[in-house]
Formats: C-alpha cells, structure tokens, sequence
C-alpha cells in the first residue's frame, strides 16, 4: 500500500522531510478496524513527530494522526463497526499514523462520522474534539462545578484548533461564560464566531480587560500555548480554588503561584488512553459519536480551512510547512478527491 513517511528526522524544507514509500497492508490486532483513509489533517503533533520524534529502526515513521475514512475489514474482536461504515478518529501516537493508503485502528478510539460532514471536514475534528472534550469533562470536570456560581472559562489561544472546538463545546453544553484570548483581528472574529461570549488580548494585562467585562475572576483556565509565559496572568485572574489545565509542552513551569490561592493543575494528553489501554479507553468512542451527533445537529462546526487535494509527500509537506508558519486559523486537511 502507498504511505508517506519519514527515515530521518529533518526540517520541511529538506527534499527528504516527508517520502512517498510502499508499505505491507497492516495486520490487524484483535480490536482494530482496517480503514481506507480518505483525508487528514496536521496537527502541531505531526511537525514535532517528524523533526525529533523517535524512527523504528530500519524502518519508516508514518504520521498522522486525524483522519476520516471507510472500515474495510474488523480485528476478531471489532463489534461497533462493519466494513462500508464512514468513521473518524485521532488514532494512537505509539503506532504507525494515518498517511498511508489503509491504516489499522482500535475501534474503541473510533467514531462514526457525522453524516452531515464531507472526509474532508471531519478530517478536521477528531484529535482536537478529543483534546477539548476531555480538558472540559475530564480534567477540569466543568460537569461538577456548582451551576448556581457565576463559572467563567478562559481559553488562551483560542483561535487555534483545540480552542475553536472547546469554545463551541463550553458554549453548547455548559452554562459558563466563554472568553477566548486572540490579539490579531481575524483570530478575534474567528472566535467570537466559534461561540466565546468575549475575547481579551493575551498581550495586554489580562486583569483590567476582564474588569471592563464586569468579570471580577475566572473559575477554571484552559491553557493551550506559551502556559510558562503566561502562569502570572493565570494566576493573578483565577479565583482561590480555581482550575488551571493545559495541553502544551512549557520546557520550565513554575507553579508556584499557584499555591497560595490552591489552584488545581491538569495536563491534557488525548493520546493517554490509547498509550496505555486505559480502563476508560472506549470513552473516546463514546465522545465522538456524542461529538458527531451535535455536529449534525448543527451545534458543533468543523474547522477546516484549508483543503490541499492527494495524500501524498507533496501535500503533506505543503500542509505541514502552513502549520508550522504559526498563523494558521483552524485546520489544513489533506484529502484524496
């Protein structure tokens, strides 16, 4: 089967950043689903992947870790999906990703596409739905919060993919008010669009803005970018008891403080589940067929805004050269016409 890949870790512009190659068609495991992949999307994860991330030896990294596609054949085990269903998922970062002509999957990391979307679109969801649902639900319980308080979400970074579907789902499924930091223009219309009932600059003081809003402090933050840089504005806006989680990789962070106010700190990695076949591993099934339901429903809108048609090396390169640019607005997907 075709797949696009890499021997050596390298920068985009190297001629050998990303290589078309042929590879055997994966052998299933007891629960995987065996899927035509019809489109992907990069994410920061895939640019990190190729220029550090570990190589099999003697063999080829393949990335990708959002797609959207056809099952084609079902592990022994495999009872949610048969062949000809329409699906999509992020996938497992300790397995061979999606850039490749047919991937295997466990399908309790598997949804069914949501019917009112192309592969192209859905493509542009799984990975950064998974992020937001379980930073909202599962780290920082929003669910738990008394809904008698007055409860405040902070997003930072809010215009980029994570943050463009946790503003939708805070603003769908909780009664918080949503604010979402953005500094450019297009990003603060963008996410005004995305559901935040406001936006502050991240690189004024953030005290005063929120002040201006009527909004004295924030209940719970969700960090998506540059969290080292910005814990003293963190800190200095979320209420005593507040909650703080973030998804990003700050070399240093310092938490300190946060102690005197007793912050609850959270990190967010959507791949946990999968890396360590986890108790509640299936709960990623579960969250994108709900994910699903709310998109065709109309209460959920992709984030594609950039579709380069063929998977294959020249694409990708393309693709992942506009995300590792830093000012990308939603999602660039890769799809096969």
């Amino acid at each position: 089967m075709k797949a696009i890949g890499f021997y050596q870790n390298h920068p985009i512009s190297h001629p050998q950043a990303l290589q078309d190659i042929e590879l055997p068609t994966p052998e299933l495991r007891d629960h995987d689903l065996l899927v035509e992949v019809k489109a992907v999307s990069v994410n920061p994860v895939d640019t990190k992947i190729r220029r550090g991330g570990d190589i099999p030896e003697g063999h080829a990294r393949i990335a990708g870790w959002d797609a959207a596609g056809i099952v084609r054949a079902t592990g022994p085990l495999a009872t949610r999906f048969k062949p000809g269903d329409r699906v999509w998922y992020a996938g497992d970062i300790t397995r061979p990703g999606s850039n490749s002509e047919l991937h295997a999957v466990d399908e309790r990391i598997v949804g069914p596409m949501p019917a009112s979307l192309d592969f192209a679109q859905a493509a542009s969801l799984p990975l950064t739905a998974i992020t937001a649902w379980e930073l909202l639900f599962d780290r920082l319980r929003v669910q738990a919060a008394d809904p008698t308080d007055n409860n405040v979400l902070l997003i930072t970074g809010a215009a980029g993919g994570v943050g463009s579907i946790l503003t939708q789902l805070a603003r769908t499924l909780t009664g918080m008010t949503v604010i979402g930091t953005a500094s450019r223009p297009d990003t603060r219309e963008w996410v005004l669009a995305h559901g935040a009932h406001h936006v502050i600059d991240h690189h004024q003081p953030w005290a005063p803005q929120l002040a201006a809003l009527g909004i004295e402090h924030v209940t719970h933050v969700a960090g998506l970018n540059q969290s080292a840089i910005h814990v003293p504005q963190i800190a200095a806006v979320l209420r005593p008891e507040g909650q703080f989680a973030l998804i990003d990789d700050p070399v240093d962070l310092d938490i300190g403080p946060f102690k005197g106010k007793s912050i609850s700190i959270h990190w967010e990695l959507m791949f946990t589940r999968a890396m360590f076949t986890t108790d509640t591993i299936a709960r990623q099934h579960a969250l994108l067929r709900r994910v699903a339901e709310l998109v065709d429903r109309g209460d959920i809108k992709h984030t594609l805004t950039q579709r380069i048609d063929g998977i294959n090396a020249a694409s990708l390169i393309e693709a992942h050269a506009l995300v590792e640019a830093g000012n990308m607005i939603g999602k660039v997907v890769v799809a096969n016409p």
